[in-house]
């Protein structure tokens, strides 16, 4: 089987949906289903199930996707590897990041690399920031941006590109509590009863452990309002005034919602996001990684 059958059995895998698969793939739905047919028949089993409803892989199939990924991921190396001594790169190269950081970051990373390998086309997603590695890792994507965890996967490499704060804030309409007058200084953490404060927090990642720990190291079981997916939508329920929310401070010096909302000063600060580049370390031996990779330096 050649590297284009094997891109279509990894779109097909990616959607589950034979529709968009096609046309991801710039072929037709039946003859996907002929290039599907026939890698199963070379293989000599059932990578997908398949009804009039739904598809699915099965074991075989989730088994067969790493060695899809893995082998394309080596032409691509050697391709570009051979492509590079001989002339300018070619190829592409998937990205993931958040609404935020591609509007933060992304604009300049772009314009420096677009500048230099003209050829080489950037595949932009965007999704939950709290997504970035887990989409580097299963290989959906060759570079992501995110937050630096606390401990790195194995494997994993990262490159800083900026330090943000993670700060509480607050709508500038009224205190967080609701029934205090309004306010438009900064508001001292010591003027909220953070028992009876409504909060907005993100439903899960490292932003909601950095919280969760703050408030249980002061004894402090916290209210939560709402658990939200996204920073901008937390900074929006806040503009609203529902409540005191967390987001790091790039997400509001970035939001059209800034000026409805404060930060609040709070003892000790939350600490703060390292945000830069993911990618696998075995990718940065593909020439279009590691160029993309060394115009950060």
């Amino acid at each position: 089987m050649d590297d284009r059958s094997l891109k279509q059995f990894i779109n097909l895998a990616d959607s589950l949906h034979f529709g968009r698969a096609s046309e991801a793939s710039n072929v037709s739905p039946s003859a996907l289903s002929r290039s599907i047919a026939r890698i199963e028949g070379e293989v000599g089993v059932t990578l997908f199930e398949r009804n009039n409803r739904s598809v699915s892989l099965t074991h075989a199939g989730q088994l067969f996707l790493g060695y899809a990924r893995e082998t394309l991921g080596e032409w691509d190396t050697i391709r570009n590897t051979l492509m590079a001594e001989a002339a300018e790169l070619h190829g592409e190269v998937s990205m993931y990041c958040s609404v935020t950081a591609s509007y933060s970051f992304l604009f300049d990373i772009l314009a420096r690399f677009r500048q230099d390998y003209p050829s080489i086309e950037i595949k932009l997603h965007t999704g939950d920031p709290e997504d970035a590695i887990a989409r580097v890792l299963s290989g959906n994507e060759d570079i992501a941006i995110g937050a630096r965890p606390g401990r790195m996967p194995a494997g994993l490499a990262f490159k800083p590109i900026a330090v943000s704060p993670l700060v509480f804030i607050a709508a500038k309409e009224a205190n967080p509590e609701r029934n205090e007058p309004e306010h438009d200084e900064p508001l001292k953490a010591t003027s909220v009863t953070w028992k009876n404060t409504p909060l907005i927090l993100p439903e899960r990642g490292l932003a909601r452990r950095r919280v969760d720990d703050w408030f249980r190291k002061r004894g402090i079981s916290p209210q939560v309002y709402a658990q939200v997916a996204g920073n901008e939508a937390i900074v929006s329920m806040v503009s609203l005034g529902f409540g005191v929310g967390v987001v790091p401070q790039i997400v509001l010096e970035n939001s059209p919602l800034a000026d409805k909302v404060r930060v609040l000063e709070v003892e000790p600060q939350l600490k703060s996001y390292e945000v830069g580049l993911f990618t696998l370390e075995k990718k940065l031996g593909s020439p279009i990684i590691k160029a993309f990779w060394d115009k950060l330096n």
